[in-house]
């Protein structure tokens, strides 16, 4: 496939062209390939530098690169005591992993749209590669049920599965209004990693699109408006990751807690 240009191909082949993953099969068990490589390459560069900087940890005068792991630790361990009331110690690697790994993803977006495409371009080719693993809806989702799971699980172990049973049936209205009861916290349960995928996968989105309208002007306007876009972005790109992790805290904290 020869590398497209937008004065032939038009504005909207051009933002479509971008906007379309890498894939293989078809129907159901269709597999975007380049959310899954960028995911798992953006994975490695957070568990390599972490686990380095764990085996040569000191007592006497850190590093740069332990500085900066022991203050991700603490920043997330921080950031769990504020919210989860109990043991930290599954939920603080959680948080960390959650916030360090949707940041890498986010900043995927600071990357020039084309270039992918111009680096391809190179060798006669211009796949369909999407470089921002959180504009893809499959991969907010794939992050957000196993929270859902955790939910499930923490609720059932810390609540036991009769204190979750009435939960579920009693709360808000009391035991007599139980099926509305049942269907408020279904749909709230439901809500929980729905909200968590759609608003971490819209922003992203979002921001690659303006991306791409800038990319279609004049390239002595892309300048003057990319710029402040990009600057903006960057405030952005760890909001969100701070946001998805801190729900995840909440939401667990909600089921650990007791009523």
């Amino acid at each position: 496939m020869i590398r497209i240009n937008v004065a032939e191909s038009g504005p909207t082949s051009y933002i479509k062209h971008h906007l379309t993953n890498l894939q293989v099969g078809e129907g159901f068990w269709t597999f975007h390939l380049d959310t899954m490589i960028v995911s798992f390459a953006l994975g490695l560069l957070f568990l390599v530098p972490f686990v380095i900087a764990a085996r040569r940890v000191t007592a006497g005068v850190p590093g740069p690169l332990q500085n900066f792991v022991e203050w991700m630790v603490q920043f997330a361990d921080n950031t769990v005591a504020e919210s989860f009331h109990g043991k930290r110690d599954f939920i603080a690697p959680l948080a960390l992993t959650i916030f360090v790994w949707i940041l890498l993803m986010n900043f995927m977006d600071l990357i020039p749209v084309d270039l992918v495409a111009g680096v391809a371009s190179w060798f006669g080719y211009d796949p369909y590669f999407k470089i921002v693993p959180t504009t893809d809806v499959n991969a907010t989702f794939g992050m957000s049920l196993p929270v859902l799971a955790l939910i499930l699980i923490y609720s059932i172990r810390f609540k036991g599965v009769g204190g979750f049973t009435k939960e579920m049936l009693t709360h808000p209205f009391g035991p007599w209004l139980f099926p509305a009861n049942l269907i408020l916290n279904i749909v709230e349960l439901l809500a929980k990693p729905v909200s968590l995928a759609l608003r971490l996968f819209g922003n992203l989105y979002a921001a690659e699109l303006i991306f791409l309208l800038i990319a279609l002007l004049p390239w002595y306007m892309q300048w003057m408006l990319g710029g402040p876009w990009a600057l903006f972005h960057i405030i952005v790109v760890p909001l969100q990751a701070f946001i998805f992790m801190m729900l995840t805290i909440v939401y667990l904290s909600m089921a650990h807690d007791t009523h």
